[in-house]
């Protein structure tokens, strides 16, 4: 999926555009996607082995490669991710244009607007994989950290989105080391997260017909790795 586009494709490319072929013609040249959840993870998988040990492929789509997405997209995983700027999805998982569906919120909360866009993309996407991933540092999971006091000096919006991770803090063991502490909060908030995603409807139906798996990542800034939550076990709160 992610590496340089192969010569033959540029080829086919060139003598449509020659042919004068629709847009419609030149967006199914593109090579096939992902066929399956087990493929996305893999993708995803070699894809940020690549970023963590610095040897990303991700090409510049030149013009004719651009043409070739111009009619539609296809997609093969939705990533529920954070807003923080130092977690660039497509970077991370050494992807290109056109591979990931990306969904970013601070916290990588499951918010109505969010799960309206997940519930798009696999209705009529047809993805095959949705992770949500979480990183370390989150800001967002260390606010509602914070007292009842300072939480009710941030604006409402802010607040309704800080009560979204809250429940998964509940209960958080007492761990005296403050990075360990905020790993298992984050990685706590990740399996909320993705429970009350795999509690949808539309969700739920996709991955009991196989369409799709939902999965968890952990994301080390530091480092550039994402540790990957695939099994129930993994996924338990």
């Amino acid at each position: 999926m992610t590496d340089a586009p192969p010569p033959e494709f540029e080829s086919r490319i060139l003598d449509a555009i020659r042919r004068g072929a629709s847009m419609e013609d030149i967006a199914g040249i593109r090579p096939s996607r992902v066929a399956s959840p087990g493929e996305a993870i893999r993708a995803l998988k070699e894809g940020n082995s690549r970023f963590f040990g610095g040897q990303s492929v991700r090409p510049d789509l030149g013009a004719n490669e651009r043409r070739a997405q111009i009619m539609g997209q296809t997609p093969f995983a939705v990533v529920l991710a954070c807003s923080d700027s130092r977690v660039p999805v497509e970077l991370v998982f050494d992807q290109g244009f056109g591979d990931l569906f990306v969904v970013r919120v601070a916290g990588n909360v499951v918010g109505q607007e969010g799960l309206g866009t997940i519930e798009y993309a696999i209705l009529h996407l047809n993805v095959q994989l949705i992770m949500v991933m979480g990183h370390e540092g989150c800001g967002a999971v260390q606010s509602a950290m914070f007292s009842p006091d300072a939480i009710a000096q941030e604006p409402e919006a802010l607040q309704a989105l800080i009560r979204r991770i809250q429940p998964a803090l509940a209960g958080l063991p007492a761990i005296r080391d403050r990075k360990a502490r905020m790993r298992e909060a984050v990685l706590n908030n990740v399996r909320h997260q993705t429970a009350m995603l795999r509690g949808q409807e539309t969700v739920r139906l996709a991955e009991e017909s196989g369409q799709i798996r939902v999965i968890g990542g952990f994301y080390e800034i530091g480092s550039g790795a994402v540790d990957f939550l695939i099994e129930d076990e993994d996924l338990l709160p």
